[in-house]
């Protein structure tokens, strides 16, 4: 609302001056006035800095389209592709994170041996995480929850012949956690609260919560787990204590 706030303004605006004379004949002066004060909208409103790289481009680039030929089911196709991998995204604030084999590698020494464990992925994008850990791990159980189409298909597709590994589509907070043994998360700063509230709601003691690269707030790991790969990446792994403990 506030990028389509600030794209009406700059758009209202501009117009207005154009049809009173203010403006310098041609579309150039028009798009100049209009991105300046999309731009001062957005940062009034408090944006984030990324949405005023957009406001800069938006309407240069559909000026540009328009006079290249662009047919207009190319902004269609490229809206219906970006929904399909995003999807509410701009609701929960997690973007699109997969995990590479190195924290694959990294979380499979994490799983104890000799269990069989129930794990479950939080927005488990095209199964990147999971795959290799069903095929080391053929004694355990692996589900992952994704809410968005595209990566969910994508990881039905890849993970079709591997019979320890389920994935649904859907919001992993409605899913009940309580027979999970390790819950992995990869989401972003904004659901870590959330997600260890409900990790020590329904989860038994003892049981790991793993969170790539996000810690929780005011809350301290059991061990922080370096993967050595390009990303840097830390593990943070949480256990769930038992209710006597976690009262006081």
């Amino acid at each position: 609302m506030k990028a389509l706030s600030s794209q009406l303004a700059g758009w209202a605006l501009a117009i207005g001056l154009a049809r009173g004379g203010w403006l310098p004949a041609g579309i150039w002066p028009l798009i100049g006035v209009q991105v300046a004060v999309a731009m001062a909208v957005a940062a009034a409103l408090r944006s984030d800095r990324w949405w005023l790289a957009i406001h800069l481009g938006f309407a240069p680039m559909l000026v540009l389209a328009s006079r290249l030929g662009i047919a207009p089911g190319w902004y269609l196709g490229g809206f219906a592709l970006l929904a399909a991998i995003y999807w509410t995204s701009f609701r929960t604030q997690v973007p699109l994170y997969l995990s590479n084999r190195r924290t694959a590698e990294a979380m499979a020494r994490l799983l104890p041996e000799g269990r069989a464990l129930r794990v479950l992925d939080l927005g488990s994008g095209t199964g990147s995480l999971l795959r290799p850990l069903a095929r080391r791990r053929p004694d355990c159980r692996f589900d992952g929850v994704e809410a968005a189409p595209a990566p969910w298909l994508i990881s039905r597709l890849l993970a079709r012949r591997l019979g320890n590994l389920a994935l649904r589509r859907g919001d992993f907070f409605a899913e009940p956690w309580s027979e999970y043994d390790v819950v992995y998360a990869f989401l972003s700063p904004v659901p870590m609260p959330a997600v260890w509230e409900k990790a020590e709601r329904e989860l038994a003691p003892g049981a790991l919560l793993v969170s790539n690269s996000f810690p929780i707030p005011g809350r301290k790991p059991r061990e922080v787990v370096e993967v050595a790969d390009r990303r840097a990446t830390r593990l943070y792994v949480y256990e769930v204590a038992p209710a006597r403990r976690r009262a006081k």
